[in-house]
């Protein structure tokens, strides 16, 4: 029970629900040249050799603002390197958290509608972001623009995500084949341009969904499901110079949290909710003891009924409509 306490005993509705200590550095300067209106948020992944190099490309781009944000123990060298980039904000976690939450954290510090998220081993020799190609991508209008992605020998990594079902349980395939604007359940490891308002007004990301997988997924899924969109665009373009990291997608305790918030909820006229009903069947499927299931379940229904005319279909539907969007290139 003590598990569920912990991880549910409060789901959080807004952007703002938990504050991350940290140490902030730098951005006590104006940037030389701004050529977009757009933040950059790039998240550290201890590319320690990289980094000076990394933020000299990041700044010859022409970001309004660029936003570095990094665990605590990570890096040793990031007071120097506010000195040495005095226009970028440093953020150092001093929480355990996950990527994710590293990304609400640089968000806090977001004034400009639109931001792009990147990690540091996507921001060498072959990292372009143009003007231009901002303009296309605000021209899209949506949530969430993700790039086509490459492995540092150019090969392409699947980027596009369909949520589907078999029998009883929810499955994601993934596929190489994409087409500008076709849809995508989320971005390959949060690499995007995302609009920072629907974010924020989205709640963020879960910080009580401990597993990394999971907790994007929740936010992506629940973006969907509450009418914003997420899609592919053939002009944007990522590499990465190291290995490609690995999701791990183990249906854990956190997959029941997403599960509770996405999967269960029905829509009903112009609302979502979780019927008392699918309580049994939720039960079967946990593994977790009565109360405890009933803990989580209660939580969950509570949450959806504080949300629930922001649900503009459900997971079923959404599934069964899949790819069918107007403004989806013909396949």
């Amino acid at each position: 029970m003590k598990n569920a306490e912990t991880a549910m005993s409060i789901i959080p509705s807004t952007f703002d629900a938990r504050q991350i200590n940290h140490t902030s550095l730098g951005g006590s300067e104006k940037p030389e040249k701004v050529l977009m209106p757009v933040t950059c948020i790039v998240i550290n992944r201890a590319i320690n050799q990289y980094r000076s190099r990394i933020f000299k490309n990041l700044e010859s781009c022409g970001f309004q603002k660029i936003v570095s944000v990094e665990r605590f123990s990570q890096n040793r060298n990031t007071v120097q390197l506010s000195h040495e980039f005095p226009a970028i904000k440093f953020l150092c976690s001093q929480d355990e958290v996950t990527e994710c939450e590293l990304v609400n954290l640089g968000m806090n510090e977001v004034d400009t509608r639109y931001v792009l998220v990147v990690y540091d081993d996507v921001c060498l020799e072959e990292f372009r972001f143009t003007p231009q190609l901002a303009k296309k991508l605000v021209a899209f209008g949506i949530f969430c623009v993700c790039p086509r992605v490459m492995t540092s020998e150019r090969q392409n990594l699947p980027v596009r995500f369909t949520p589907c079902a078999e029998k009883t349980s929810f499955l994601v395939d993934s596929s190489l084949n994409i087409v500008d604007r076709a849809q995508t359940l989320y971005p390959f490891d949060m690499l995007g341009f995302y609009d920072a308002d629907t974010f924020k007004q989205l709640g963020g990301f879960d910080y009580t969904i401990k597993a990394p997988y999971w907790q994007r997924l929740d936010l992506f899924f629940r973006a969907w499901l509450w009418g914003e969109k997420i899609l592919l665009s053939s002009a944007f373009n990522l590499s990465y110079f190291g290995d490609v990291p690995a999701d791990d997608s183990t249906t854990d305790f956190s997959y029941l949290q997403f599960y509770l918030k996405n999967l269960i909820p029905v829509f009903k006229n112009d609302h979502g909710e979780i019927l008392k009903s699918s309580f049994f069947s939720f039960k079967a499927r946990s593994s977790c003891g009565f109360n405890e299931a009933l803990a989580l379940f209660s939580r969950a229904a509570k949450w959806v009924k504080l949300n629930a005319y922001r649900f503009k279909t459900d997971s079923v539907s959404l599934m069964e409509h899949w790819g069918q969007d107007k403004g989806e290139s013909e396949q």
